[in-house]
């Protein structure tokens, strides 16, 4: 696809910019990616970003078992994740399948090549956490992968983006239902991530971490209708530099069930088991509990920096 000359216009020179800065931290050797992914969420934790309190605000609600220092550790943490998730975009977007390979550990291929040699398509539901951006990456070196995703509001941003998925994969836009369900029927893996808010038409309030969050019940409508297996993909950034660990789960038993909400419950568990094992990991700074009735707390309220964390009544 061609650049627009629109992108060359001066609203987008910092865009260009950052877009510069990137392509220099892709050039770099993993162990310095990681020293500049630090450096950066140390930066992060001490700015006066409305993000750090969405992200505060989350893990209070999510983690209640943890103290104040836990929970100071744990964003601090997150930050440094953030950061890194820079570099990752970077290397996403630029670096070849064989450096990307170098870095990754790929377990559970076996049960995708199970799945797709049904001939009924897989279904990869995933998470969104720092790492989703390399994550869907390297999978895509190691089997053809349709990627569902949400353009960027940056239309610079946005092109590059979809360009990085045109080179390593299929990218369907995430309101695409039709052309999910064509990949399906003709044998093919689509990924995609249904873990954030969702109130679009046909949204239900499911539990996660315990707390009622507008949810998006998509995974077992499109395994009604086409009959594909369904497993999650998750991925990890390992201590050090010991680069990426990313597993694919047996295809679900009796999925879809009778029950849409039993469905998104039954992915929310296996969900929060993964954030439990990496908690600094998760995009914390995403409000999941935002557009609920007036009958739930207005859990992302300015004052909500200060008060002690609050659920509704069981």
């Amino acid at each position: 696809m061609r650049m627009p000359l629109a992108f060359f216009l001066p609203k987008y020179w910092i865009t260009w910019v950052g877009l510069g800065v990137m392509r220099v931290m892709e050039l770099l050797p993993f162990p310095a990616q990681r020293r500049v992914g630090d450096a950066i969420g140390i930066l992060l934790r001490h700015l006066p970003f409305s993000y750090l309190r969405i992200a505060r605000r989350n893990i209070a609600l999510c983690l209640p078992e943890l103290s104040e220092r836990e929970r100071s550790d744990l964003l601090a943490r997150h930050c440094r994740s953030l950061g890194m998730a820079l570099c990752e975009t970077a290397d996403t977007w630029w670096s070849s399948d064989r450096r990307l390979n170098k870095l990754a550990d790929v377990q559970g291929l076996h049960h995708l090549e199970a799945a797709l040699a049904k001939g009924r398509g897989a279904i990869l539901v995933g998470g969104h956490f720092t790492t989703i951006e390399i994550s869907t990456r390297i999978l895509g070196t190691v089997v053809p992968l349709n990627v569902v995703y949400r353009p960027m509001k940056n239309a610079l941003l946005s092109h590059i983006m979809y360009e990085s998925f045109c080179r390593h994969g299929y990218p369907i836009p995430k309101d695409d239902i039709r052309t999910m369900v064509r990949a399906l029927k003709n044998n093919e893996a689509v990924w995609f991530a249904p873990d954030q808010s969702y109130r679009n038409k046909g949204a239900t309030l499911v539990k996660f971490f315990g707390i009622p969050a507008a949810s998006n019940p998509a995974t077992s409508r499109l395994a009604r209708i086409s009959g594909a297996a369904v497993m999650t993909y998750f991925g990890e950034r390992l201590p050090g530099n010991a680069g990426y660990r990313v597993v694919i789960s047996p295809a679900f038993e009796n999925f879809p069930g009778n029950d849409s909400v039993e469905d998104v419950e039954r992915y929310n568990r296996l969900l929060e088991a993964q954030v439990r094992l990496v908690p600094d990991q998760y995009l914390w700074v995403h409000r999941r509990f935002k557009g609920l009735s007036s009958d739930y707390p207005d859990y992302y309220g300015r004052d909500s920096r200060d008060r002690a964390p609050q659920r509704p009544a069981q």
